[in-house]
């Protein structure tokens, strides 16, 4: 069979023939040729609603890691009590004098009801330790899940079934209770009753605590995942190859759960960030004078009656990141996994 000529095929075209025209390998066909990850890439990109999501959770990763630079250029800091050295920015009652909370050229956010402390750079600071507990617990929950719930699925056995008891008791605690109760239990393994705990030891306790009871979803959808997957035809293979368990997990198993690891983890993040600020709310996490979201908050509960401008700026702007750091979690599950789009 002859590859019409040009001329030939132009004369089919005047009859009504239709050509099929060959096409190049540069076309704007077939995403064929395009990796998974970049496919991924392309459907966020598309997704205004998380791109926007993005670029708000990393304006505030930013100034979380800027806060000591920007404090410096700003001249405060949130620990100086400024009203002890001049009186005139509390009124009578250890109030702001000043209207809005003590607004100013000089006090951008104002200035804290009877202690006088900067709002502006304790805010920075705050979201500096919500934000260093929450990632830092994430990253360790992470970690935790990944390791046990693969270990689970692919020995199976007593070693699945004893994993999945612990993960069904972790995950019938009432957590924020249990918290509460616990978090006063850690510290005194480390300290005395009546020595003053360390901002270090509340923090590391914290993450720890959260994340030894955070890692049973994240363990329990892997193990279901994992269970699926070491049926799968290229396990086996590798398995008659003679390749090692750790091999399998790694080459095999592992590249083939990225989707719902990442997916868990940006959904887990505001969770901590959330639950790191109602303890320091209650009492049980980080407490006044260390920076932090909750702290602010709970402080801002005290004078909300009279002036809620200190209350205001810690709350609206974890209400901002959580919201942003939620709709990025859903628009990152969306380009990894189409299927799942709303």
């Amino acid at each position: 069979m002859t590859v019409p000529t040009p001329s030939a095929a132009a004369s089919l075209e005047v009859l009504g023939d239709p050509v099929e025209k060959p096409t190049t390998s540069g076309g704007p066909k077939g995403n064929e040729s395009r990796s998974p990850g970049r496919l991924a890439w392309t459907r966020f990109k598309r997704d205004k609603t998380g791109v926007i999501s993005a670029y708000i959770v990393i304006f505030f990763f930013v100034i979380a890691i800027a806060a000591p630079l920007i404090a410096k250029l700003y001249g405060k800091n949130p620990y100086t009590t400024y009203a002890s050295d001049r009186p005139d920015l509390l009124d009578a009652f250890s109030y702001p004098a000043g209207p809005n909370g003590g607004m100013s050229s000089e006090f951008w956010f104002g200035i804290e009801p009877q202690l006088g402390r900067d709002v502006f750079t304790f805010l920075l600071y705050g979201i500096r330790t919500s934000l260093g507990i929450a990632v830092a617990a994430t990253l360790l929950t992470t970690l935790l899940g990944v390791v046990i719930g693969i270990t689970a699925g692919y020995l199976g056995g007593r070693t699945d079934y004893l994993v999945g008891r612990v993960i069904d008791i972790l995950l019938s605690f009432p957590s924020t209770l249990f918290f509460i109760a616990f978090m006063p239990v850690v510290y005194g393994l480390f300290v005395a009753d009546d020595d003053n705990i360390p901002t270090s030891l509340r923090a590391a306790s914290l993450i720890l605590v959260l994340s030894a009871f955070g890692w049973a979803s994240i363990a329990r959808l892997l193990r279901g995942q994992v269970l699926g997957l070491r049926e799968r035809e290229f396990v086996e293979a590798a398995k008659v190859t003679g390749a090692s368990p750790a091999r399998i997990v790694f080459k095999e198993l592992l590249p083939n759960l990225w989707t719902p690891i990442i997916i868990q983890s940006t959904l887990m993040l505001p969770a901590y960030v959330t639950a790191e600020a109602g303890l320091a709310f209650l009492g049980v996490g980080i407490i006044d004078p260390t920076p932090d979201w909750g702290v602010m908050i709970q402080r801002g509960a005290q004078f909300y009656s009279q002036d809620i401008t200190f209350m205001l700026f810690p709350g609206l702007s974890m209400v901002i990141f959580v919201l942003a750091f939620n709709l990025l979690g859903d628009s990152v599950r969306d380009a990894l996994d189409p299927k799942s789009k709303r």
